[in-house]
């Protein structure tokens, strides 16, 4: 009876800040205050960029140089097997199927218009001190060694991301190329551009009116593939292969050694020495032991 008397006096006490603590806390899917300074980055920030960034080291330019050297179908098989399975477009046109292309991905995602989504852009825009229009700013953003990825759905009629002009002040910062999940428009310009690369859905002589751009360096969609910012894109005439940078030293190294073995495989189906089934895909035991003997007069280089 002494302990209950005691402990009936603090009773109202702890009923109050049990009642507090129960009405008072955080819903599960409440959201926390914006901090000062958030809305204005450069890169709009995302929580799944924030997790991933860590483990996401800058792709250099020794990489870039590897990767221009290197077979796409062989970097393409070296990243299928670390698991990288949605990594190739193939659906888009290119205007100089003929000039290879590698840079660093800096992403861009647009959404069809509507009044308020539009007000709030040129609200964002004027805070962060960037203009609005994502081909102007991609003129004044990007980074030398980028290629310009640009989600639009893959819509082409009013919504072509850029013409000659924006599209030189893209070039002039020292990009790599542009790839549009869209359109593009004064087609016939970019196609005398023959160091530049721009892969894009159609072309139209309409300007950009039905989208706008929402979000600057997030992960987007092209086709069936997803590409975050820093991705590094490498493109040929078949498509463009997007790589993460986690795996990439790995994916060069595999390419490169499956480049070496099919150095000798072409070499030894020229000589006239063995039919094609001791050559490919996989080398009979004499043709083996040929390989051995040209690895001697051929070493890897470091």
């Amino acid at each position: 009876m002494f302990r209950v008397r005691t402990f009936l006096p603090v009773l109202p006490v702890l009923l109050v800040v049990f009642c507090a603590a129960y009405f008072l806390k955080p819903a599960a899917n409440s959201q926390t205050a914006v901090p000062s300074g958030l809305r204005t980055q450069k890169n709009t920030w995302t929580p799944l960029m924030d997790v991933l960034a860590p483990k996401r080291p800058r792709v250099t330019d020794a990489q870039l140089a590897k990767l221009k050297a290197l077979q796409i179908e062989n970097l393409w098989g070296a990243a299928q097997n670390k698991g990288y399975k949605n990594c190739f477009v193939s659906h888009l046109k290119a205007t100089q199927p003929g000039i290879k292309m590698v840079g660093r991905a800096t992403t861009m995602r647009y959404l069809p218009v509507r009044p308020d989504l539009d007000e709030a852009v040129q609200q964002l825009a004027k805070e962060g001190d960037w203009d609005y229009r994502f081909n102007t700013r991609a003129g004044e953003d990007a980074n030398a060694g980028d290629v310009v990825v640009v989600e639009l759905g893959g819509m082409v009629e009013r919504a072509t991301f850029m013409g000659t002009m924006t599209g030189l002040a893209i070039k002039l910062r020292n990009t790599n190329g542009i790839v549009v999940d869209g359109g593009i428009r004064d087609l016939n310009g970019f196609l005398q551009w023959k160091d530049y690369p721009v892969y894009y859905s159609g072309a139209h002589a309409s300007a950009m009116a039905d989208q706008v751009g929402v979000d600057w360096n997030v992960p987007v969609r092209i086709g069936t593939v997803t590409v975050l910012p820093g991705d590094a894109v490498v493109g040929d005439e078949e498509g463009v292969l997007i790589l993460a940078p986690n795996i990439l030293d790995e994916v060069i190294a595999a390419a490169e050694t499956q480049t070496y073995n099919e150095d000798f495989k072409e070499e030894a189906m020229r000589s006239g020495k063995f039919k094609t089934r001791d050559i490919y895909p996989k080398l009979s035991p004499a043709a083996e032991k040929e390989f051995e003997e040209w690895k001697k007069k051929h070493p890897r280089k470091p």
